[in-house]
């Protein structure tokens, strides 16, 4: 597929959202996967418990569900086995064996170019706002060491402060009034289909970016304004983005 150029990205939503023209002064910022090499574990973690539950699953399936909530997943695969949701109570205990498995794998590096990118946004004062489906304990404990300043709990998004997880825009929608901010002021980071389109629905300039086996032709099918293959590419492209002019 033949891919747009930033100012072509840009120029594109300002069109969708006439009269409004994007004008950046938050960063909506998913965790695993965009931050964090965390999916390889969580994907390992999902596998291994619904696999013990005696529920056919394949590995690769759990990188498509990234960015659901725990219950989400559960109930998806519950009513692809059973026909209908999970009791909630069965749905908790899975959830906790699913995080125990995680954390027994040890902490995951964060992603190449993440830290950069993240402090280069902090540097021109754009107010940076976690958006994870995750409750993961183990991963939500090391962001105010792998990324000071930028993440502090109540400019955090979670699992627990949503009733409808990505790919609906409640997540994103509630990063906005975290930070205050209307759609066009808003960049969204996602490595996830499910959370490009979050970001997407929920009006937000929506940045793809590849981390894992997800393909660029997926996220930018998502919604995707623009898709970079890496953290580092988003870092290089951050004063263009910014600074725009049209």
């Amino acid at each position: 597929m033949t891919t747009p150029s930033l100012k072509e990205s840009i120029y594109g939503y300002n069109r969708k959202n006439t009269p409004h023209k994007l004008a950046p002064s938050a960063a909506l910022i998913d965790m695993d996967g965009t931050l964090y090499n965390s999916m390889p574990n969580h994907a390992k973690a999902w596998h291994r418990t619904i696999s013990e539950l005696g529920i056919s699953c394949t590995l690769e399936e759990f990188f498509l569900y990234e960015g659901r909530t725990g219950t989400d997943t559960i109930n998806l695969i519950w009513n692809r086995a059973f026909g209908k949701d999970a009791d909630p109570e069965e749905a908790a205990r899975i959830y906790d064996k699913k995080a125990a498995y995680f954390a027994q794998m040890g902490i995951p590096g964060t992603i190449t170019g993440a830290q950069s990118a993240v402090a280069a946004l902090i540097d021109r004062n754009i107010t940076t706002v976690l958006v994870t489906g995750s409750g993961q304990p183990s991963t939500l404990q090391r962001l105010d060491t792998d990324f000071p300043n930028a993440f502090p709990t109540h400019r955090r998004i979670t699992s627990a402060s949503v009733t409808h997880g990505k790919p609906h825009p409640e997540p994103f929608q509630k990063a906005m009034q975290l930070a205050n901010v209307k759609p066009w002021q808003c960049i969204a980071i996602d490595n996830a289909p499910l959370g490009v389109e979050s970001a997407a629905k929920a009006g937000a300039f929506t940045i793809g970016i590849v981390t894992g086996p997800i393909q660029v032709s997926d996220l930018y099918n998502a919604g995707a304004d623009i898709v970079f293959t890496s953290m580092q590419e988003l870092t290089e492209k951050l004063t263009e983005l910014l600074d725009h002019q049209l």
